[in-house]
């Protein structure tokens, strides 16, 4: 199964707590509830099947070249070359993904067994997801 969410990639964000009295109640960021929405609009449009069995997942994580980049950077940027080394990282990007297609594209995401994630610049920003049964 193949298919891309468009945007800049977002990490899971941590829960957020708050309390009146003596209660205290925990509750997942808007931005995270929005992202993760987002993930399964993208998974219901390209119209794929749920999956079974052992499962491995690559994620191919497209972030938007800085417009602050020099001529060179940017040329590097596009070429591969100069690649990201900035947040969100990896571990919560596939978070909020896998965690956003239970159900829908498998099971559980306990289902995964093995995972790709790479990180590169490019003009169109956007997550490629591919899943696959091993």
């Amino acid at each position: 199964m193949k298919f891309t969410i468009p945007g800049e990639p977002k990490g899971k964000g941590r829960p957020k707590f708050s309390s009146k009295g003596k209660f205290v109640k925990a509750y997942t960021p808007e931005t995270t509830v929005n992202y993760e929405n987002w993930v399964k609009i993208c998974f219901q449009e390209a119209r794929q099947q749920m999956l079974t069995g052992q499962l491995h997942a690559e994620l191919k994580c497209f972030y938007s070249i800085p417009k602050s980049f020099t001529k060179k950077k940017k040329k590097d940027a596009s070429n591969c070359i100069l690649r990201p080394t900035k947040k969100p990282d990896i571990d919560n990007i596939c978070k909020i993904i896998f965690d956003s297609l239970n159900g829908l594209a498998y099971a559980d995401d306990k289902d995964i067994v093995s995972c790709k994630v790479d990180k590169y610049y490019s003009d169109n920003p956007r997550v490629e997801v591919e899943i696959w049964m091993v």
